[in-house]
C-alpha cells in the first residue's frame, strides 16, 4: 500500500492571532499547486482521500478528489498542532487500508511523521522537504514504511 501524505498548497499570509486561521483559502499558487497533484497522481490506485478540516488542505485535494469521484474526508488527525502520536497512528491506520491513500495535512505534522518513519526504518533515496505544495509518496510493506519519495509541486511536473 502507499500513502501519498500532501502538504496544502500555498494560503497566503498566516495570522496566529486570527482565531480562523482554520478557514483560510488557498491563493492563485495554491489552487495551480492543487491541479499539478491531480497531474503527479494520475493513474495511482486511490482509493480514499482524507484531510485536515483545515479550508486549505481540503481545498488542496479538492480536484484529486473530483477527478476520481470520491469524497474528501476530513478527520482531527491530520489538523496543524495535533499530537504526533495521533497523527501518527492515524496514518500508519490509513497505511493498513485495502486500498491506496491520499492525506492532507500541515507543515508542523508531516516533517514529523517523516522523521519518526525514518526513525523506525523508512529510506529517503532522493530529496527532502515539506514545501507548501508538496507530496510524499511513504511505501507501506505491511508492517512498516519502506521508502518515501519526495515531489514539490511548485513548477511544471514532466
Amino acid at each position: 500500500m502507499t500513502v501519498y501524505l500532501v502538504r496544502h498548497g500555498s494560503a497566503g499570509a498566516r495570522n496566529d492571532t486570527d482565531p480562523h486561521d482554520v478557514e483560510r483559502h488557498l491563493d492563485t499558487d495554491g489552487r495551480e499547486q492543487a491541479n499539478r497533484l491531480v497531474q503527479l497522481l494520475t493513474g495511482r490506485p486511490i482509493g480514499r482521500i482524507l484531510s485536515s478540516p483545515a479550508a486549505r488542505c481540503q481545498e488542496t485535494v479538492a480536484p484529486l478528489a473530483q477527478d476520481r469521484s470520491l469524497d474528501v474526508e476530513v478527520n482531527e488527525a491530520l489538523l496543524e498542532g495535533t499530537d504526533i502520536a495521533e497523527s501518527w497512528e492515524f496514518v500508519t491506520w490509513a497505511a493498513r487500508q485495502q486500498h491506496d491513500i491520499a492525506l492532507c495535512s500541515h507543515g508542523d505534522v508531516i516533517p514529523e511523521l517523516i522523521r519518526r518513519a525514518q526513525g523506525r526504518g523508512m529510506e529517503v533515496p532522493g530529496k527532502s522537504g515539506c514545501s507548501k505544495g508538496s507530496c510524499w509518496e511513504l511505501t507501506w510493506s505491511g508492517t512498516e514504511f519502506t521508502s518515501g519519495k519526495y515531489t514539490p509541486l511548485k513548477k511544471p511536473l514532466s
